[in-house]
């Protein structure tokens, strides 16, 4: 509010932004809408007073002073664009399921995973170790130059057991 009249006189913000008026006149003035979703009427404001509003509905919102009915103005608050949804990546197997559609077992310890005919390879006896324990500080490595594979969840597994000659001859 300066020299009896708004500036800018036309203004764009988005839902959720704040616009503060300052009279910089020695007259008062305020701020009330003619025009707009939402009704707003500011308190009368004297030089160097100020007043904010945040807008929350989206609409064209005309005002003036009432007290200098030719001071006049507009803001613009555009609608927020909707959201496109993303879709959700799923792999399908043969039988039309889904990851996400099969339930997977909660386990309480890691799964160790074997190529078959293979053994397991021994593990070093465990150290005495007070609990809970802590991890020694680990100096920073060398960044990496080779790529890395990214990481892909396990897929559910079938195993048969049998074999057609048992199941031919009615044996389980």
């Amino acid at each position: 509010m300066q020299g009896y009249a708004f500036a800018p006189a036309s203004l764009t913000v988005h839902v959720g932004d704040s616009v503060t008026w300052t009279n910089g006149d020695t007259a008062p003035h305020d701020v009330k809408t003619t025009s707009g979703p939402v009704a707003i009427h500011s308190p009368m404001l004297d030089n160097g007073q100020t007043w904010t509003y945040t807008f929350t509905a989206a609409g064209s919102y005309g005002y003036y002073c009432t007290v200098h009915p030719d001071m006049t103005a507009r803001i613009t608050v555009p609608a927020a664009p909707k959201p496109t949804p993303t879709p959700t990546p799923t792999h399908q197997h043969g039988t039309g399921i889904s990851h996400e559609a099969m339930p997977m077992p909660n386990r309480t310890a890691p799964t160790t995973h074997r190529a078959a005919g293979t053994s397991p390879k021994p593990s070093a006896p465990a150290s005495p170790s007070p609990s809970p324990r802590t991890s020694p500080p680990v100096a920073a490595a060398a960044p990496r130059t080779e790529p890395v594979a990214a990481a892909r969840p396990l897929r559910p597994l079938l195993l048969l057991v049998g074999s057609r000659a048992a199941a031919s001859r009615g044996e389980d």
